[in-house]
């Protein structure tokens, strides 16, 4: 297992993470199996969104005795009322997050996550109201160490990062969801059908990415399987199947991801998941998939995917493109974008014009373009 920094956060996440929420319904006995064979495997982190008494109970008893090997998204704002509901009233939240740390067996959680902000009056209320003094009391406390939100909706990621009050996101993430604009109903990411012309990455999405790079917002990922519609071709929008290993190298290679969060109701579904631990790239490779697909290529757009390798000038093509996207943002690039780039071995400097890289790369990038236009930016 490899670990990643979350963004400015001291937690250092399993690229994997652990999501128990299939493991609602089950016995106690299956949450602690799968539980332990996570953290067995080097799995650190788990989100729970859940308010069902039972299944905190469970994770909590799974728990015991091991609280030092795990990091917590707990959520703010998730509260039990006979079914989960959100709300934003602090007469209803504090009873529930005192609820989740008492059956955690726990003082405090890692990451308190603002439960599910997909609309923009939402936005507002959290952002105005008490609600948002309470998130900062229980940062004071110590009840949790670090701020983070909940969202399906880029628009909504992006003010939150602009706002300055959180450390990092967790976000929906996956090739399908990509291709989609901006909506403040998490419906329309499960559309039967994907309507419109889609052609790469929505621009408010990699927008979103950069900036939480920028910024230092780390990123876990949601639904980065599509709820298992990716694994079927009769239900991928790109009429073709991808595996887990793919979905997971594709969250992890946008900006800012620092964990996938996986769920998990069995030992083989676990197992499958942290293959990709051990996978080989061609195991990996999402961009051949995507670039051959009979629906919605990435036609002229870096992915990152790293498919243009070797470079005889030993320049990290993808790594350049990254930070070139990233300084593109801003009149002036950002000093540590710049920094970076110029501790690089080799940089877009050292670019021969040879080509090679252009005739690897699945999605017709003009990289030898990119590297004199990053050459140009960085070297004013």
């Amino acid at each position: 297992m490899k670990y990643r920094k979350l963004g400015r956060t001291d937690l250092n996440v399993s690229e994997i993470g652990f999501g128990p929420e299939w493991l609602e319904r089950h016995p106690r006995e299956d949450v602690e199996r799968i539980m332990h064979l996570c953290s067995d495997l080097g799995i650190n982190i788990f989100d729970c969104w859940m308010s069902e008494p039972e299944i905190r109970s469970n994770l909590g008893y799974a728990m015991k005795g091991q609280r030092d090997k795990w990091i917590i998204q707990g959520h703010i704002g998730s509260t039990w009322k006979g079914q989960y509901v959100r709300t934003r009233d602090v007469d209803l939240v504090r009873p529930a997050f005192e609820d989740q740390l008492r059956r955690f067996g726990t003082d405090y959680v890692d990451i308190g996550v603002i439960n599910y902000v997909d609309e923009a009056k939402d936005f507002d209320t959290v952002m105005n109201s008490e609600f948002i003094n309470y998130v900062h009391r229980l940062k004071e406390s110590g009840a949790i160490r670090y701020v983070g939100m909940s969202t399906h909706n880029p628009k909504i990621g992006k003010m939150a990062v602009e706002s300055g009050e959180v450390d990092m996101l967790m976000f929906s993430i996956n090739p399908a969801f990509d291709m989609k604009p901006a909506s403040e109903n998490v419906d329309d990411l499960f559309a039967e059908k994907y309507e419109g012309d889609f052609n790469g990455i929505d621009p408010e999405r990699d927008e979103l990415y950069r900036l939480c790079e920028r910024e230092g917002v780390g990123i876990t990922v949601m639904k980065g399987f599509g709820g298992g519609r990716l694994f079927d071709a009769s239900l991928s929008p790109f009429g073709v199947a991808l595996t887990a290993a793919q979905c997971i190298h594709y969250a992890l290679t946008r900006p800012a991801v620092a964990s996938v969060i996986a769920g998990f109701q069995t030992e083989e579904q676990v197992r499958e998941a942290v293959a990709y631990c051990d996978a080989a790239e061609t195991e990996k490779d999402y961009a051949t998939v995507l670039a051959n697909a009979p629906s919605f290529a990435y036609n002229g757009q870096c992915t990152y995917c790293g498919h243009c390798t070797p470079c005889p000038a030993g320049i990290d093509i993808a790594m350049v493109n990254k930070l070139y996207d990233l300084a593109a943002m801003c009149d002036e690039p950002a000093q540590s974008v710049v920094s970076h780039y110029h501790c690089l071995s080799a940089n877009a400097a050292d670019c021969i014009g040879c080509g090679g890289c252009e005739t690897r790369c699945p999605f017709g990038v003009k990289i030898v373009d990119r590297m004199e236009k990053a050459k140009k930016l960085f070297d004013r």
